[in-house]
């Protein structure tokens, strides 16, 4: 090998290694990309969107840093709480990333009762919005009622309800831990979520990712039916959303 193209290889190294290390920094520090692949945030976010993720809300640990290496400690550095309302990615110990929304905060009792939501024994109000029809990512036909649901503290937000009586619509009381937050999803008959003890339960502060913030681009799928606009079918409707 000739010194020129010694010189040409290492100078490739170098700069492949300063992109990796440029790319770790943005997405450990930064904002880092994640995509819905679930109906469970409908309709605040669909399946095939791509969003940011703000990775410096909550500050950092483990739980930021790709890979989530073991010498990087659980305590977190530069920590801020999340806020009632906020739309959160968490990553629990053996489990994907999952993305759902603030619901308790610690100290809080959180209950469902004939599919109304209350915290703190008071009812949380929603309003009726439009009875909605669409074809799912699955190919099922569903029919929901769509709310605006008001939370204590000024977050208004929209929330899907297939029914008022399904499985996940009478529970008992929970009581959020110190440390812990209650999360729920915003179609509430098709999320897997804090409801369930023996699976999600009580997030710890610790398997904090960061704050959903915007939509990017999206591969929603325009055939579902729904009120996005998807001019050539491109579900243009989707893009840069800020999420709320």
């Amino acid at each position: 090998m000739g010194k020129g193209t010694l010189k040409s290889t290492r100078r490739l190294v170098f700069d492949l290694l300063t992109i990796g290390l440029c790319f770790l920094m943005f997405t450990t520090f930064g904002w880092a990309s994640f995509h819905i692949p679930s109906s469970s945030m409908e309709p605040t976010l669909e399946v095939g969107d791509r969003l940011f993720v703000a990775k410096y809300a909550y500050g950092y640990n483990r739980y930021s840093v790709p890979f989530e290496p073991a010498f990087v400690p659980e305590d977190r550095l530069f920590a801020d709480a999340p806020k009632r309302g906020d739309v959160v990615v968490f990553k629990p110990p053996h489990k994907s990333h999952i993305i759902k929304r603030v619901i308790g905060l610690p100290g809080d009792t959180v209950q469902v009762t004939r599919g109304r939501l209350f915290i703190n024994g008071t009812i949380v109000p929603r309003t009726y919005v439009r009875d909605v029809n669409y074809t799912d990512y699955q190919g099922m036909d569903r029919r929901a009622r769509e709310y605006v649901e008001d939370l204590p503290g000024g977050v208004t937000h929209r929330i899907y309800e297939r029914t008022d009586h399904g499985s996940l619509d009478n529970t008992g009381l929970y009581k959020v831990p110190e440390g812990h937050y209650f999360m729920m999803g915003d179609n509430r008959d098709g999320s897997g979520d804090s409801r369930i003890l023996s699976d999600i339960g009580y997030v710890s502060e610790h398997y904090l990712v960061g704050r959903a913030q915007v939509t990017t681009f999206s591969l929603y799928d325009c055939d579902q039916g729904k009120d996005v606009s998807c001019p050539m079918g491109i579900p243009t409707g989707r893009f840069f959303n800020v999420i709320e």
